[in-house]
C-alpha cells in the first residue's frame, strides 16, 4: 500500500508543478513537408492513360494478370488452367484490384505507384483512387482483347519476362524503345516543315 501512495504522492506533485517545468519540454519533433504531386487536366480528368504513365501502367497489368493467373492454377491444383479457366481468369483480372494504384512525383517525374511496381518512395504523397482504377481497367481489357487470352497465357506459362515482353515491350507495346524515354519532342506541324 505504501508503494502505491508514494507514487500517487510523487505523480500528483508532478502534475501540480507542470511535468515540463520539471522535466523539461519533450524534444521537438522534426516536420516533413511532401506536397502531392501537380496533376496537368489530363491527368486528372482524361478517361484514358496519359502517354507517360503507360508503361508503368502496363507492368502493373502484367504483374496483376500474373498474380492472378498464379492463383487460380493454386487452387485447382494442376499445372495448366483449361481454356474457359484462364479466359474466366483474366476477365475478372481486368475488373477489379485496381483501387491501390495512383500516381507519385519521384524526383520531379510522374510515376504510377502500387503493387507490382518498382521506385516506390514511403515518403511521398501518392494520388490513387479517381480515374487510376477505371484507366488501369481499360488498358487491361485492351490488352487481353488485342493479344487474345489464349496468347496472354501463353506468355504466362513461359514466365513473367514473356508475359512483361508480350504486353509491355514489343513493337507496339507501351515501354516499346523511344516511347518510355521520357517526353515526347513537339511534333513538326505539316505546315512547318
Amino acid at each position: 500500500m505504501r508503494p502505491v501512495l508514494a507514487a500517487w504522492l510523487v505523480l500528483s506533485l508532478l502534475a501540480e508543478m507542470g511535468a515540463e517545468e520539471l522535466c523539461g519540454a519533450p524534444p521537438a519533433t522534426p516536420s516533413h513537408s511532401i506536397p502531392a504531386p501537380q496533376l496537368s487536366a489530363e491527368e486528372r480528368l482524361s478517361p484514358h492513360m496519359p502517354e507517360s504513365l503507360r508503361c508503368d501502367a502496363c507492368h502493373a497489368i502484367a504483374f496483376q494478370i500474373e498474380e492472378q493467373l498464379r492463383k487460380a492454377e493454386g487452387k485447382v491444383g494442376r499445372k495448366a488452367l483449361s481454356e474457359s479457366d484462364y479466359v474466366e481468369v483474366l476477365e475478372r483480372s481486368c475488373m477489379r484490384g485496381w483501387e491501390s494504384y495512383g500516381v507519385q512525383e519521384l524526383d520531379g517525374e510522374k510515376r504510377l505507384a502500387g503493387p507490382g511496381l518498382p521506385r516506390q518512395e514511403p515518403m511521398t504523397v501518392t494520388v490513387t483512387g479517381g480515374p487510376w482504377p477505371g484507366r488501369m481497367s481499360k488498358m487491361c481489357h485492351s490488352y487481353v482483347g488485342e493479344r487474345g487470352e489464349a496468347q496472354i497465357y501463353e506468355a504466362h506459362r513461359l514466365g513473367s519476362a514473356a508475359l512483361r515482353e508480350l504486353l509491355c515491350h514489343g513493337e507496339k507495346g507501351a515501354c516499346a524503345s523511344g516511347k518510355a524515354a521520357g517526353p515526347h519532342p513537339p511534333k513538326v506541324l505539316q505546315n512547318e516543315l
